[in-house]
């Protein structure tokens, strides 16, 4: 009975784990530029998910050199707001996205 609420409780674990590793379904796409809406902002990590024109969703996490525009000025992170619509140039970094430039359209 002990090994039994053992294996419950490490199973009950990995799923919360699993849950929590947010596995919803992204895209990798070829380096280029895409439009599309903020679909999520996690400022904690400068992390955006974007949903592009075309129905991809692509998961990007700033690097130290991509810069964040509006109106051509730079702007702080906190400007990204779910559903603001954005223009992302992307690095495809062998199954990563690379943000290299995102600009605020709205």
């Amino acid at each position: 009975m002990k090994n039994l609420k053992s294996w419950l409780a490490m199973l009950a674990m990995l799923t919360l784990f699993l849950y929590g590793c947010d596995s919803g379904s992204t895209d990798v796409v070829e380096s280029g530029t895409y439009q599309g809406n903020v679909k999520k902002a996690v400022p904690e990590k400068t992390e955006i998910y974007v949903e592009t024109d075309d129905n991809k969703t692509l998961e990007l996490y700033f690097t130290e050199s991509t810069t964040l525009t509006r109106n051509g000025e730079t702007v702080a992170f906190d400007q990204l707001q779910e559903g603001s619509r954005v223009e992302v140039q992307l690095e495809k970094v062998g199954q990563r996205l690379d943000p290299v430039a995102v600009r605020i359209l709205d």
